[in-house]
C-alpha cells in the first residue's frame, strides 16, 4: 500500500458511491434484467454509476491494485491487493424503495480478505472491520434531528450456542439452490425464529449481535468478501457449507457463535 490514509480513503470510496446512488433511490428508476429470461436479476444505472466512481478513485490512488466489481468485472485480478466491489448489494430491495441494501467494499491481500466495509447511505450507517475488530458508525442516539451527529461503536456478535434459541436469516429460500433447499429447511425447522430479506444487511446485523445465523447459496465473491472481516472482527464465523473459506462465494453459512456454526454445518451436510 502507498502512503495514503487508508481509513479516509475507504470512507471516500463509500462517499463517492453514495453520491452516485442516492439521487436514484426511491425514484422511477428502470432496471435491466441481467438474467435475460432466468430468475430476475436486476441492475440499474445507480449500480453502474457507483462502481465506476469507486473504480476511478482506486485507479487514481492505487494504480497497481486490482479491482473486481459485480458490474465491470476484473482488472489486474492477480495483483497483491485487489478491491472487491458490489455497488448495490440488494438491488431488488433498492428498486422496491426498501433500505435493506448496501455498498460492499472489500480488500484482499494475496487472495485473503483483510478489510471490509458495508455502507448504507440512506440510514447513514457503516459497518467495517479488519478481521480483528469490527465497528458500526451511524446517527448518534438522541440526535435524530441533528443530521451531522454520528457516533462510532465497536460491535460484537452475540453468544448463542443453541440452535433452538437462534435467529436465522436468508435473503429468500427461493434463492437457495433447489438441490440444497431441504438442507436449509433442516436448520430453519430447528431455529427459534427465521426471517427473510436483508442481503448484506443481515450479515451486518449478525456482526452487531442482533441475528445469530445467515445461510445462503449461489453467492459471488463480491457478495461476501467485504463482509468476512466484519463478521470475523466481531467474533463470528463465516465459511462455506463444507467449513472451508468463504471468500470464493458459493453456499455460505455465517454464525455469531462458533458452537452454533458447528451445529448448522452438521445439519447442512446431513
Amino acid at each position: 500500500m502507498t502512503a495514503v490514509d487508508f481509513d479516509k480513503f475507504v470512507e471516500r470510496l463509500a462517499d463517492v458511491s453514495a453520491e452516485a446512488i442516492m439521487p436514484f433511490f426511491r425514484t422511477a428508476l428502470a432496471a435491466d434484467d441481467k438474467a435475460h429470461g432466468g430468475a430476475f436479476d436486476p441492475v440499474t444505472e445507480a449500480d453502474r454509476a457507483a462502481e465506476l466512481a469507486m473504480r476511478r478513485l482506486i485507479e487514481a490512488t492505487f494504480p497497481d491494485h486490482g479491482v473486481y466489481g459485480e458490474e465491470f468485472g476484473h482488472l489486474r485480478e492477480n495483483a497483491e491487493y485487489v478491491w472487491i466491489l458490489d455497488p448495490i448489494d440488494g438491488t431488488k430491495s433498492f428498486i422496491c424503495g426498501l433500505p435493506l441494501w448496501g455498498t460492499l467494499i472489500g480488500l484482499t491481500h494475496r487472495g485473503r480478505p483483510c478489510y471490509g466495509l458495508m455502507s448504507q447511505p440512506f440510514t447513514r450507517e457503516r459497518f467495517f472491520g479488519d478481521g480483528e475488530a469490527a465497528y458500526w458508525r451511524g446517527p448518534a442516539r438522541g440526535s435524530e434531528g441533528a443530521r451531522g451527529v454520528l457516533e462510532t461503536r465497536k460491535i460484537a456478535s452475540r453468544h448463542c450456542s443453541e440452535l433452538a434459541q437462534a435467529t436465522l436469516m436468508t435473503t429468500s429460500p427461493l434463492l437457495i439452490d433447489p438441490a440444497l433447499r431441504e438442507h436449509f429447511h433442516r436448520v430453519e425447522r430447528e431455529a427459534r425464529l427465521s426471517r427473510y430479506g436483508g442481503d448484506c444487511y443481515a450479515y451486518c446485523a449478525l456482526a452487531a449481535g442482533h441475528v445469530d445465523l445467515v445461510i445462503e447459496t449461489n453467492l459471488q465473491p463480491y457478495d461476501i468478501v467485504a463482509l468476512i472481516p466484519i463478521i470475523e472482527g466481531a467474533g463470528g464465523v463465516v465459511t462455506n457449507w463444507n467449513g472451508g473459506a468463504a471468500a470464493l462465494g458459493g453456499a455460505i453459512v455465517a454464525a455469531g457463535d462458533p458452537a452454533l456454526h458447528e451445529q448448522a454445518l452438521k445439519l447442512l451436510g446431513a
